[in-house]
């Protein structure tokens, strides 16, 4: 009997598990919990959120894996506990803090690393009425961060000039997630009340909304799948079975796909490879991290593999591309956070020759803004900016083949109310015209008589 074997370059990878002498050990994390993932990296450095007065968070190098001291140098200013944390994707020496003080600071990291405690910010920014739970920042424009609170508020920042851009007040409970789109054209959002909403980024208007995406009451994570146009959501079912599924923005009635994962408790946190198709799922307190291949036609994914080990997981965040060691056929690599150790966790795909393969290594994002934020805010539509990993291109710029207006394709409430006012004026114009030449406006003494 025969079967049917999917074609894939990815469907062999496999996890390197790391060295003892490539953890990092005797990590002392802060004990506050929220919706955050608990750590991120950059192509330099990763954060965790460290024990101690002023919300301490700790820059540690990749490069220097072992025991960490007790006492480590620190950016920390705030007044209370730090939720959050985001590198800033262009610049790998800027991070911004989201804190239970309310506040946003953004600090800047020397070159080489901490080597004191850094108190005072670069910028410090105010306007949430409540702890400050979510960063992220925006795919493409330079200094453009969104901000989640338990204000039930998301708002948009300048980060370079510490100035709020907009706020989207549609939440009528706690904030669970914000995910950007390929461009940073929309943003979805999770909530307490089960809606996921995708929101117009620069107007601050509700798109599209899914009432139930899920129906268990733990949290629901989002991932955009690139430049697919989908949206996938992890949440759980009312008997705390973990489910994904795959949506269509532009037909939410129901999902294109469910697939359920697992019967167990560990929130997930997702992570998509928009390079490779790469969909990654490692769950709170989970020792696993699930990975699936994303496909244009149905059912739109694949489960790969997984990742299986004893140690729970607190966090898990993955470098970006630039990062990995191509010539070892390192596709991704992801930190994993446990209780006091951060494990790096290497995504290989298997093959024989030495070379590079140039196969599986499509141009990924290069780590450049495609406009400023007053150009993203203008109406700029650019997808992310692309560099070869080929180490013979010396890190070449590539041309993005998406189109400029990559992404979900909307029309806000505000466009349509224009595009109405605009086709009404024409209405008017041209009735005038007609009028104007003694021409009967079909219809118009019916309609002047029902009036």
């Amino acid at each position: 009997m025969s079967h049917f074997v999917r074609a894939s370059k990815y469907r062999h990878i496999f996890v390197e598990a790391p060295k003892t002498e490539q953890i990092f050990h005797d990590i002392r994390l802060s004990s506050t919990t929220g919706e955050q993932q608990y750590i991120k990296a950059n192509a330099k450095f990763f954060a965790v959120g460290l024990v101690g007065g002023g919300g301490p968070v700790g820059i540690i190098p990749h490069d220097k894996p072992g025991r960490m001291p007790p006492t480590m140098p620190t950016i920390s200013g705030h007044k209370g506990s730090t939720f959050d944390f985001e590198f800033n994707p262009f610049h790998d020496h800027i991070i911004s803090t989201g804190s239970d003080d309310t506040t946003i600071k953004v600090w800047g990291i020397p070159e080489g690393g901490l080597t004191e405690n850094v108190t005072t910010p670069l910028v410090d920014m105010h306007g949430h009425g409540r702890k400050v739970t979510l960063l992220k920042s925006h795919p493409t424009a330079s200094n453009v961060l969104a901000s989640a609170s338990a204000d039930h508020t998301v708002k948009l920042w300048d980060i370079e000039k510490g100035k709020n851009i907009n706020t989207f007040e549609g939440h009528p409970d706690n904030i669970q997630d914000i995910a950007w789109d390929y461009t940073g054209r929309l943003y979805a959002t999770s909530c307490k009340d089960k809606v996921v909403r995708i929101i117009d980024a620069r107007g601050a208007e509700e798109a599209f909304t899914i009432p139930q995406a899920h129906d268990g009451a733990k949290s629901v994570k989002l991932i955009f799948l690139g430049t697919k146009e989908k949206i996938c959501s992890f949440g759980f079912t009312r008997q705390s079975m973990r489910v994904l599924k795959i949506w269509d923005p532009r037909s939410l009635d129901k999902p294109l796909n469910t697939l359920s994962i697992d019967q167990a408790a560990g929130v997930f946190m997702p992570h998509y490879d928009a390079d490779t198709n790469v969909l990654y799922a490692a769950g709170k307190g989970d020792g696993n991290i699930r990975y699936y291949e994303c496909v244009d036609e149905n059912p739109f994914i694949f489960p790969l593999s997984d990742y299986r080990s004893t140690q729970a997981c607190k966090g898990v965040c993955f470098l970006p591309k630039r990062a990995l060691d191509v010539m070892r056929c390192e596709t991704a690599r992801a930190l994993k956070l446990t209780s006091n150790s951060v494990e790096p966790l290497s995504f290989i795909v298997p093959r024989k020759s030495d070379a590079f393969q140039s196969d599986i290594y499509p141009p990924t994002f290069a780590g450049m803004p495609s406009h400023t934020a007053d150009e993203w805010l203008a109406g700029a539509d650019k997808p992310p900016v692309l560099v070869s990993v080929d180490p013979s291109d010396n890190g070449k710029i590539v041309e993005n083949t998406a189109a400029a207006s990559s992404g979900i394709q909307i029309r806000t409430k505000a466009q349509i109310e224009n595009e109405l006012k605009a086709a009404l004026e024409r209405i008017q114009l041209l009735e005038k015209t007609l009028d104007d030449n003694g021409i009967a406006v079909p219809g118009a003494a019916a309609a002047e008589a029902s009036s």
